[in-house]
C-alpha cells in the first residue's frame, strides 16, 4: 500500500470498517423488486402533464434564482449562474419522473452512484480504498438498474458508467508508476540529480563555517572589525565570554543583525533618540515602547492604546531575567505587527549622512505594498549579485543561493506571488530612518530582527514523545493550515502563496508539471500534467481573511478537511512550512523534529545565519516550480530518501546545539548592547 508506515495500519482498518457496513447495509435493505405500496402508478393524463410542467417552470426558476443571487448579477456571472441552477432543476426533473414508474428508492440509489463515482480516487490513501470506492459504484450502478422499469429502453447502457471512474483512474495510475520508475532508473545509481549536488556544496559551506569561528576575544573582535569596518559596541567582551561559557557553536556569525543596524549608525546617537521620540508621539505607530533596566535586569513594555503585548516583554525578561550581564539601561521598540513595518529610502548627502530625518505612517492593509517597499532597490546592490545555475538544476528553480533568492530586487516577479506584497492583513508602513525589531523582514525592509516570542510559547514546542522514528514515518509531504498571508478581496487570492501551495499540491487546474529524466546519459527536462496525490497531504482548514464572496469562492474552490492535530505533521517523512501573515510559529518544531523541513519564505529572520538550506532544511522557490520534481526524488528514489533522512537528522541535531534558549540569550544580549550604542547620545554619526 502506497505511503502506509507499518503503525497505521490499525488506522487504515478502522477508516475501512464503516465504509463496508455502510455498503452492506445497503445492498441489504434496498428492495430488489418494485413494491407496490412505494410506487407511484404513471399518470399520462393532459392535467398530470400540466402539472409537471408546472413544477418543472418552478424548479428551474427557483434553481437558477438562488444560483444567480448567490453568484452576482453582472452578465457574466449570471451566465456562471444559470448553468449549476439548471443542472439541478434537470436532475430534480429526472427524479420526479423516474419515482412515477418504480420505488422510491431509486433515488438513494442514484445518490449513492453520485457520491461514490465523483470521487478523485488519486486522492485516496490507498489503492484498496480506491478499490473499495470503485466497488460500491458497481454495487450501487447494479441497485440502479434492477430497480429500473424493465419498459425503459437502453437502461443496460448505465453498466458504461464505472468506465468513467475506472479508466482515468487506471491511466492515472499507469503514468505516475512510468514517472517513479523512471525517476528510479535515472537518479537511484547516480549521483546526476541537481540536489545532489546543492547538498554536497552545502555541506562544504556548513562544515568550514563551524571550523573558522573565532578561538578567542582577540580573533572575535578582529573578525567583528573586518567584516563590519567599525569596532565592536562596549560590553563586547563580556559578551564573548558569556558566549563562550555557553558553548555558542556561533560566534563570528551574527551578520543579519549587525548589517541591519549599522545604517541607523548614520545618524548621531542623539538624533536616533530624536526619531524614536517622533514615532512614539504617533498614536497610528502600533509599537511597544519597552525599557530594560541593569539594576533589575527586568524588561518592561508599553503601548498607546493596547494591553496584551503578545508575549514580548514575558520573552525578555525569559531570555534575559536571571543572567548576570553586563547591559546598560536602554529603550527599544518592538513591532506589535505580524508584517514587517520600516522602509529607509535612499536620501543620502554625498558624505554619507541621511539627507533629512524625516518620518510618516502609511497604511496599505488590503493593497499592494510592491511599489513602497522597493524604494531601497535604488542604491541597494545586497552585497551579491543574481546567480543564474540553469545548467546545474536543468532550468528548474532549486535554490542555490538562499539571499538572492529572497531579494525582492532581483526578483520583481514577487509582486504578483505572495499575498504580503500583494494585499496584506495589515500592513502600516513606517518610511525613515527609525529603529524597530520585527520578527521576520523583507529583504528591502530595515526591521532589526529578533526571535520570535511564539518559538517558546509551549504550543509551538517540539517534544519528542509525539514524535516517531523516521522509518515508521509516512513517505508524503505534510501541511495543513489556513488562508492567512493576505487579505481577499477579488480574485487575486489565487496567486497568494498559500493558494498556489494548495492549488499545486492538489493539482487543481491544468498545469503542466517538470520531471527530470535520464535518457542516453543526458538529464532533460520533461512536461506533465500529471503529479500524484498520494504523495501530498495538504489542504486548508480555515478559510478566512477574505470578503464574504471571495472566501465562497476559496471554499468552492479548495478541498478542505477539519482541524488537524498540532503534531499530526510528525508522521509525515516530509513536512512544509510556508509564511503566513508574517513568519510561521510552527518553523521550530518541524526543524527538531525527525522529518525533513521545506521551507518556503521570502521573511529573513534572526536565524538566518545559523540555518544552512539543505543541510538544515530544504528550501523551497516562491515559483513553485521544482515542488514537483523535488518531491518525487526525495520519496520515490533511494539517493533522494536517504537525502531527506540526512537532512532531517542533522536538522535535528543542529537544533539541539544552536537553538537552546540559552542561545536566544546570547543572540539578545549582543542585540541590546548594538542598541545601546546606537541611542547613545554621546556617539557621533558614523560616516560610511
Amino acid at each position: 500500500m502506497l505511503g502506509l508506515a507499518s503503525r497505521d495500519y490499525h488506522k487504515f482498518i478502522i477508516s475501512i470498517l464503516p465504509a463496508t457496513a455502510l455498503l452492506l447495509v445497503y445492498i441489504t435493505l434496498i428492495p430488489r423488486r418494485k413494491s407496490s405500496t412505494n410506487t407511484f402508478p404513471l399518470i399520462v393524463d393532459e392535467n398530470s402533464v400540466s402539472s409537471l410542467s408546472s413544477r418543472v417552470v418552478v424548479i428551474l426558476l427557483i434553481g437558477v434564482g438562488l444560483e444567480t443571487c448567490l453568484f452576482g448579477f453582472s452578465l457574466s456571472n449570471l451566465v456562471v449562474a444559470i448553468a449549476p441552477g439548471v443542472g439541478k432543476a434537470l436532475s430534480w426533473v429526472f427524479l420526479i419522473r423516474t419515482t412515477q414508474q418504480t420505488s422510491v428508492a431509486v433515488a438513494t440509489a442514484i445518490q449513492t452512484v453520485g457520491i461514490t463515482a465523483t470521487i478523485d480516487l488519486s486522492v485516496l490513501s490507498t489503492h484498496m480504498q480506491a478499490i473499495l470506492c470503485i466497488s460500491s459504484t458497481v454495487f450501487a450502478l447494479g441497485q440502479l438498474v434492477h430497480m429500473l422499469p424493465k419498459q425503459m429502453k437502453y437502461k443496460q447502457v448505465v453498466w458504461i458508467l464505472p468506465l468513467l471512474v475506472i479508466v482515468p483512474y487506471m491511466e492515472n495510475t499507469v503514468a505516475i508508476s512510468s514517472l517513479k520508475s523512471a525517476a528510479q532508473l535515472s537518479f537511484d545509481g547516480s549521483p546526476d540529480h541537481p540536489v545532489e549536488a546543492i547538498v554536497n556544496s552545502a555541506k562544504d559551506g556548513f562544515e568550514n563555517m563551524k571550523r573558522v569561528q573565532s578561538q578567542s576575544y582577540i580573533a572575535a573582535h578582529n573578525e567583528y572589525t573586518r567584516r563590519y569596518g567599525v569596532e565592536p559596541p562596549p560590553g563586547f567582551q563580556a559578551w564573548y565570554e558569556f558566549a563562550v561559557s555557553n558553548n555558542s557553536p556561533i560566534i563570528d556569525e551574527f551578520d543579519t543583525m549587525t548589517k541591519g543596524i549599522l545604517p541607523f549608525l548614520r545618524l548621531s546617537g542623539k538624533e536616533v533618540m530624536e526619531m524614536m521620540n517622533s514615532l512614539q508621539n504617533d498614536t497610528r505607530s502600533e509599537i511597544w515602547d519597552c525599557t530594560f533596566g541593569t539594576r533589575e535586569a527586568q524588561t518592561r513594555c508599553s503601548h498607546s492604546h493596547r494591553y496584551w503585548d503578545r508575549h514580548i516583554q514575558w520573552m525578555f525578561n525569559t531570555l534575559l531575567g536571571n543572567l548576570q550581564i553586563e547591559v546598560p539601561n536602554i529603550r527599544f521598540f518592538v513591532n506589535h505587527l505580524d508584517e514587517p513595518r520600516v522602509v529607509v529610502p535612499p536620501r543620502l548627502t554625498e558624505k554619507g549622512h541621511y539627507q533629512d530625518r524625516w518620518l510618516s505612517l502609511r497604511n496599505f492593509s488590503h493593497q499592494s505594498v510592491y511599489d513602497a517597499i522597493i524604494k531601497p532597490c535604488a542604491t541597494d546592490k545586497n552585497g551579491y549579485q543574481s546567480e543564474k545555475n540553469d545548467a546545474l538544476t536543468f532550468g528548474l528553480p532549486f535554490i542555490t543561493n538562499f539571499s538572492s533568492a529572497m531579494d525582492l530586487c532581483q526578483h520583481p516577479e514577487y509582486e504578483h506571488q505572495h499575498g504580503l506584497i500583494m494585499s496584506p492583513v495589515s500592513f502600516k508602513l513606517i518610511e525613515g530612518p527609525v529603529p524597530v525589531l520585527s520578527t521576520g523582514t523583507l529583504s528591502t525592509m530595515a526591521d532589526i530582527l529578533y526571535p520570535s516570542p511564539a518559538y517558546l510559547e509551549p504550543e509551538f514546542q517540539y517534544e519528542e514523545s509525539s514524535d516517531i522514528p523516521w522509518d515508521e514515518k509516512v513517505n508524503k509531504l505534510y501541511w495543513a493550515g489556513s488562508t492567512t498571508g493576505g487579505f481577499a478581496t477579488d480574485g487575486n487570492w489565487r496567486s497568494y502563496h498559500r493558494q498556489r501551495f494548495i492549488s499545486l499540491c492538489q493539482n487543481l487546474g491544468n498545469r503542466q508539471h517538470s520531471y527530470l529524466q535520464k535518457s542516453d546519459g543526458y538529464i532533460k527536462r520533461i512536461k506533465s500534467s500529471i503529479l500524484d496525490r498520494r504523495l501530498f497531504d495538504v489542504f486548508f482548514t480555515r478559510i478566512f481573511q477574505c470578503t464574504w464572496k471571495q472566501c465562497k469562492n476559496q471554499r468552492n474552490f479548495f478541498s478542505l478537511k477539519s482541524w488537524a492535530h498540532k503534531d499530526e505533521a510528525l508522521r509525515s517523512k516530509l513536512v512544509f512550512d510556508i509564511d503566513g501573515n508574517g513568519i510561521s510559529g510552527r518553523y521550530y518544531k518541524l526543524l527538531a523534529s525527525k522529518s525533513t523541513p521545506l521551507k518556503q519564505t521570502l521573511l529573513k529572520e534572526w536565524h538566518d545565519d545559523r540555518l544552512i538550506p539543505w543541510v538544515h532544511y530544504v528550501p523551497v522557490s516562491q515559483s513553485m516550480d521544482e515542488l514537483p520534481e523535488l518531491i518525487l526524488y526525495l520519496t520515490s528514489t533511494q539517493r533522494g530518501q536517504q537525502r531527506a533522512k540526512e537532512i532531517a537528522e542533522q536538522g535535528h541535531e543542529w537544533f539541539r546545539k544552536a537553538f537552546r534558549t540559552v542561545d536566544f540569550s546570547i543572540y539578545t544580549y549582543r542585540m541590546l548592547l548594538e542598541l545601546a550604542r546606537l541611542q547613545d547620545p554621546a556617539r557621533e554619526a558614523v560616516m560610511r
